[in-house]
């Protein structure tokens, strides 16, 4: 598995604090929505040439680790 620590990066006057792929413009929710759309990560990295593999699964890495820690909590009706 990729880790998506030496990859992602939080600046926060960039993006509005978002975290982005190695300080790039780019965000982690960029990468997942195209991936949601139906882009590969070949189609990804040949549309951003700036971008590699390793980007895209840093970023699947970075969305399946934060999916570790959250939690659901259900309103009261």
């Amino acid at each position: 598995m990729t880790d998506w620590r030496s990859i992602i990066t939080l600046e926060p006057g960039k993006r509005g604090g978002k975290p982005c792929i190695r300080g790039l413009r780019i965000s982690v929710q960029d990468v997942l929505g195209w991936l949601a759309a139906g882009m590969s990560a070949e189609d990804i990295v040949r549309e951003y040439p700036e971008l590699t593999k390793e980007d895209v699964l840093a970023c699947l890495a970075y969305a399946a680790d934060r999916e570790k820690h959250s939690a659901w909590v259900r309103a009261a009706a």
